[in-house]
Formats: C-alpha cells, sequence, structure tokens
C-alpha cells in the first residue's frame, strides 16, 4: 500500500519519543517500542503512570496484583480522583470551548471550569449524591455536560451520559438499569438549522426514574418543582468541594453497548485504568500536548465523548459541538477553533467529498497536526483522498478500539508512516493479534481481533451481573482467558493493522454506533409492522447502507407513506441519525431456530458473502434467496460488486 505520510524531518520531538527517553529507551524504534510494552507489562504501564504525573492521593503497591485477564487488578492500593487529575496543575486560558449551529455556545477558562465544577459538585453533595450514587446526564455536546461529569466524579459518584438525540425511551432504557440519584437534563439540541426541543422527553425520562432525589435542569422551556434547579442556580454557589480519592478501581462511569441483540450492557470502567490509559492514548499515540486544541465530532452516546474529554488530562482544550455534522459544520470549527487535533467519521470524509469541498483549500487549517478517523473502517481510497487534501504536513491516520475498552486497540503514532487504508500499528501496551479459529495467530491473514493481556480499561464489569456470567460470555467464551472482540483484522507483518469489518450487527453510521434493537422496536411497535430488521452495509468508497426489511400485518402492501412512517417512527422513538435510508417490504424476516433474527448473515448475503450463511441454520432458508437478489440489484445499481 502507497505511503501516505511520513514523519517531517526536524519536526518538533514528539511525545512518545520523550517518553521513550524517560523510560530508558532513548532512539529505540516503535517496534522495539511496542514489543517493551507488552512483554514487560508492569514496567510499561508504571512508565506511562510515571511520565504522565498521576495525582495519587496514595501510591499503588504494584502496577497489577498479578491475576490473569478477566480478573485482573490494576494499580491495587492506589487512591486518586479522575477530577484531580484535570485539575493537577493550575493552567491559564481556555478549557473548554463550544461550537453550535448558531454560534452562540459558551466557552469555559481553565479557572472558570474548576469554579463550576466544585461549585456544582457542592450543590450536588447539597442534595445528598455522595460516593458510589449514580449522576446521569441527558444533554447535547456542550460544555455544560463536561461540567456535570466532572463534578459528578470528583464526589466519587458515578457518571453515565445519553444524548438527547435519543429519546425518552432509549435514554431511560440505559439509564434506568442505574437506578441514579440525581437527572441532569437539557431542554434540547441543534440539528440541521432546528432547535429539536426535548423538554418533554426530559420530563418523561425523569418520570421514568423512580430513585431520583433531585434533577438539574440545563436550558429554558422546564417545567419544574421543588426538587430541581435551574444550571445557573446550580453553579452559583460560594461553596466548594474537593475532589474526593477513592480506591483506582472505584467506578468511574458507565458506558453502554449498542443493544444489537437486546438492552444495552452498562460497561463499567474504574478511576485509575482511564487516567492512564487516556493519557496514553492521547499523549503517545495522538501526540496531544498542553495548549493543543483538540476536537471530536461525537455525542454522549458514544465512547469518543469520555476519550476526548480526556485530552483535559493532557492540558489540551476540548472543544464541543451541537448541531449536525453537515460536510461544511466540523471544517468550520477546524478553522475556528484552530484545531491542532480533529477526530472524524470515515462517513464524514466520504461526505465532504460528495459535497466538492476541499478542506484545506477552503478553510483555514494551518494549525491542523493530526486527523484520526476511527468509527468504522476507512478505505484505502478515502484516506488517500483526505491525505491529499489536507497535504503531508497533516498526519490523517485511523483507529479502532471500542465502548468495551474506551479506547483503542491500534491507531497512528507520529513516528511511524501512514499507508492508504491500515491503521499504522498497535497501540502501545495492547498485546492485539488476529486469530484463527484454532487459537493461532495470524500474520498477513484474516483472523478475529484478540487482545492476549490484560488492559487498565478492560472493565470492571458489567453493571447488574454481580457474578461476572455475562461479562465472561461477551468476550471471554470463544477463547478462555482471551479477550475476543468481534472484528475481523489482519495485522501485517510490520505491525500494521487492516480493519474487515464487525463480525456482529453493531450499525455504525456516521461513526456513530448503534445496535439494532432499538431501531427495530421503533418499527415493530407501529400495529402495521410485523417484524424488522436493519443492517448496516460498508460500500466502496466509504459509503454506507442502512436498509430496513419489514413484515406487514394484515396483508398490507409498503406504499410511500407508510415507509415515511416507519422512518419517521426510527425519527421520533430512537435518533434522527439512525433512519433506515430505505424501507424494503420482505417475504419473511429469517431466524436461527431458535428464534434469534439472523442480522449478521443478512448483512453477509446482502454483500454477496453467501457462503457465509450455513442454511440448515435457518428456520426458513428459501427467504435467504429474496435477500440475495436485494444485494446483488444494489450492486448492479451502484455500478460494481463488493
Amino acid at each position: 500500500m502507497s505511503e501516505l505520510w511520513a514523519p517531517p524531518a526536524g519536526a518538533t520531538e514528539p511525545v512518545v519519543s520523550a517518553f521513550a527517553r524517560a523510560a530508558g529507551l532513548p532512539g529505540a524504534s516503535y517496534d522495539a517500542l511496542w514489543r517493551w510494552s507488552v512483554e514487560d507489562t508492569t514496567g510499561f504501564w508504571g512508565a506511562v503512570a510515571d511520565f504522565c504525573a498521576i495525582a495519587w492521593d496514595t501510591p499503588p503497591d504494584a502496577v497489577t496484583d498479578g491475576a490473569p485477564m478477566p480478573g485482573t487488578r490494576w494499580f491495587p492500593g492506589g487512591r486518586l480522583n479522575y477530577a484531580a487529575q484535570v485539575f493537577r496543575t493550575p493552567r491559564t486560558g481556555l478549557a473548554v470551548v463550544g461550537h453550535d449551529e448558531t454560534g452562540a455556545a459558551g466557552s469555559l477558562t481553565w479557572a472558570e471550569l474548576e469554579a463550576q465544577v466544585t461549585a456544582l459538585a457542592a450543590t450536588l453533595a447539597r442534595l445528598g449524591v455522595g460516593k458510589g450514587d449514580r449522576v446521569v446526564g441527558y444533554l447535547p455536546d456542550r460544555p455544560e455536560a463536561i461540567v456535570a461529569f466532572l463534578a459528578a466524579v470528583s464526589l466519587g459518584a458515578v457518571w453515565a451520559g445519553c444524548g438527547t438525540d435519543l429519546s425518552a425511551d432509549a435514554a431511560g432504557a440505559r439509564l434506568g438499569q442505574l437506578s441514579p440519584t440525581c437527572l441532569i437534563a437539557a431542554s434540547g439540541h441543534h440539528h440541521r438549522g432546528r432547535w429539536i426541543d426535548r423538554t418533554a422527553d426530559a420530563a418523561a425520562l425523569r418520570k421514568s426514574l423512580p430513585e431520583l432525589r433531585a434533577t438539574v435542569l440545563v436550558g429554558d422551556g422546564h417545567v419544574t418543582d421543588e426538587t430541581t434547579l435551574g444550571w445557573a442556580q446550580a453553579i452559583a454557589g460560594t461553596e466548594r468541594t474537593q475532589p474526593l480519592p477513592v480506591a483506582a478501581d472505584h467506578p468511574l462511569w458507565v458506558l453502554f453497548t449498542s443493544g444489537t441483540t437486546g438492552p444495552s450492557k452498562g460497561v463499567v470502567h474504574g478511576h485509575a485504568g482511564v487516567v492512564v490509559e487516556h493519557c496514553k492514548n492521547l499523549g503517545l499515540h495522538q501526540d496531544v500536548r498542553p495548549g493543543d486544541q483538540y476536537f471530536c465530532y461525537t455525542t454522549l452516546n458514544w465512547m469518543m465523548w469520555n476519550l476526548r474529554v480526556g485530552a483535559l488530562l493532557r492540558g489540551a482544550t476540548v472543544h464541543c459541538y451541537d448541531g449536525a455534522p453537515t460536510p461544511r459544520a466540523l471544517w468550520q470549527v477546524a478553522e475556528q477553533g484552530q484545531l491542532t487535533h480533529l477526530v472524524v467519521s470515515p462517513g464524514y470524509l466520504g461526505a465532504t467529498r460528495a459535497a466538492g469541498l476541499h478542506p484545506a483549500a477552503d478553510f483555514a487549517l494551518g494549525a491542523l497536526r493530526v486527523v484520526t478517523c476511527t468509527g468504522s473502517v476507512l478505505t484505502a481510497e478515502l484516506h488517500s483522498w483526505a491525505a491529499e487534501q489536507l497535504g503531508p504536513e497533516v498526519l490523517v491516520g485511523s483507529s479502532t478500539g471500542g465502548t468495551d475498552v474506551v479506547s483503542a486497540f491500534a491507531g497512528s503514532v507520529p513516528t511511524v508512516p501512514i499507508r492508504a487504508g491500515e491503521i499504522a500499528v498497535r497501540c502501545l501496551g495492547v498485546n492485539l493479534q488476529a486469530w484463527s479459529p484454532a487459537a493461532e495467530p495470524l500474520v498477513d491473514e484474516v483472523g478475529e481481533l484478540v487482545v492476549v493481556a490484560s488492559l487498565p480499561t478492560m472493565p470492571l464489569g458489567f453493571w447488574n451481573d454481580p457474578d461476572g456470567s455475562r461479562y465472561r460470555a461477551a468476550y471471554f467464551e470463544d477463547f478462555p482467558g482471551v479477550w475476543r472482540h468481534g472484528d475481523w483484522i489482519t495485522v501485517s507483518d510490520r505491525g500494521s493493522v487492516v480493519v474487515h469489518g464487525r463480525s456482529d450487527a453493531t450499525l455504525n453510521r456516521n461513526g456513530i454506533r448503534m445496535g439494532s434493537a432499538d431501531i427495530c422496536q421503533a418499527a415493530e411497535d407501529l400495529p402495521e409492522v410485523a417484524e424488522a430488521l436493519v443492517v448496516g452495509i460498508e460500500e466502496p468508497g466509504g459509503g454506507y447502507w442502512m436498509p430496513m426489511f419489514v413484515t406487514l400485518a394484515g396483508g398490507r402492501d409498503l406504499d410511500n407513506d407508510l415507509a415515511a412512517t416507519v422512518q419517521a417512527a426510527v425519527r421520533d422513538r430512537v435518533s434522527p441519525r439512525h433512519v433506515p435510508d430505505e424501507v424494503i417490504q420482505a417475504p419473511g424476516i429469517p431466524h436461527t431456530r431458535t428464534g434469534k433474527k439472523l442480522e449478521v448473515p443478512v448483512k453477509n448475503i446482502l454483500i454477496g458473502r453467501t457462503g457465509a450463511v450455513q442454511r440448515d441454520a435457518v428456520d426458513e432458508p428459501e427467504l435467504l434467496s429474496f435477500y440475495q437478489r436485494v444485494g446483488e440489484d444494489r450492486r448492479r445499481t451502484r455500478g460494481g460488486s463488493r
């Protein structure tokens, strides 16, 4: 594959090189550094913690307790707080910059951020929020969400958030699992020039959470009572609190899986693991430095929101955006914010190209150093286009990771060349391999993405999974003692990685991941729809096709009005970002013989992998020919096969 970018001669020393020198490996190649990081786990992660100046209240007794995965405990005996790490060093300038479609979003200096966080924490404490309680947010991507998160975790409370692009039902299905003590909810968000009022959803969500003691409301239009506070009131007090030191593995937040096969699972991560991993990922791999300007388009539904907040740990300014990712919008954020780092999805790059935009020519991007593409597979063609558009001064890379570890398994690093369609390196500390079904490591062959040694941000467990059985079944059932992630990958002999797509049915539109269960439920709640199945197809050139197949009740035929009704139901009940591209009437939905919808096999059939489906495992195998014809018609219409 062609080389798109190489480390420039005479450039400022990358953070990863400074780390290697501090760790006693000056001048080491990346390959040597990676091998050390996976062979000497204690030495490597201890060096990362030292290099990032972790603000321990009580230093840990060891890096790990020596237990094998998945039972490894990281930094046992240590005490710290994520919020204390953010504010450990006095800083000047802006900490958080808000952008929205109106240009009216606010910004906070470091002093203002700390003042709001400590004031809100004191308010929450006065309302009865304490260590171990759950504080949940129903918020757009604005500075208030970052303040709310930091205030909650500074008290030792556990944070979880959903974006206001989710309906009350979809948000409640996630947040309600936690029996939260406090809800922080906004009145709406911006989308394509419109204000989307969510006051009714916020009220409905509040009613669905019976153990709430208090609610803090952001924005106008809410109906309030004696147990609610407005945002201005909640951050206006003069009382202040200091972050509470908690155990290294004290729960920091709960992130939710996409809900592909049922209700979303709550994934729990701890304070120390997240602090150390995010300092490593953002510092050593993304080369984020104090004073940098960092932005990733995301919502609170996606782990990238959590990773992006981690740029505060590096002393960078974090940018937020409340609005739709139209082809010009995110480049305008990059220009206005003089971003040094921009994280977008392949879908966004494809939309930029389709709109005829030329980012470096059409926008003032002189400060930009790193563009990272994540959320789905970045094709070689689109990768080459983006690198050509942005020029040799900008590292255009890609990464792969997940909600499960709230970070990346593989990504870029500023000391290794970037090649089209490849993820440049396996991340430091991540013993990632491609395995055959017989558990044999593969090189230059497609295999399952596995991680064979524990990582600091592997989950503490799933919420409401006291014996850990659901957690073990999710990742360790196929290869006992080894993490199987659910991606098909190739690891080259150079250590680069190519991702070939998910081996499950998670939908990835515009880099925002969503399971099919919520989307199908919205359609199936309509009286006309008997059953629905939705899949997402990565197409050549960076496209993404998301059809929904429906069977109808009462012998009805699908017409334009009913198709629009189905799409509106998904938009209103779930998310406008996951409305199906088209609704197709099907003669039936195929299932396994135990009744599970065949989402992955249908996806494989639609892209031409008919041999991937075992017909004898299907309840009505004659249905498969219908999906095969739909796939063939789609590929013919687009002018070629996959």
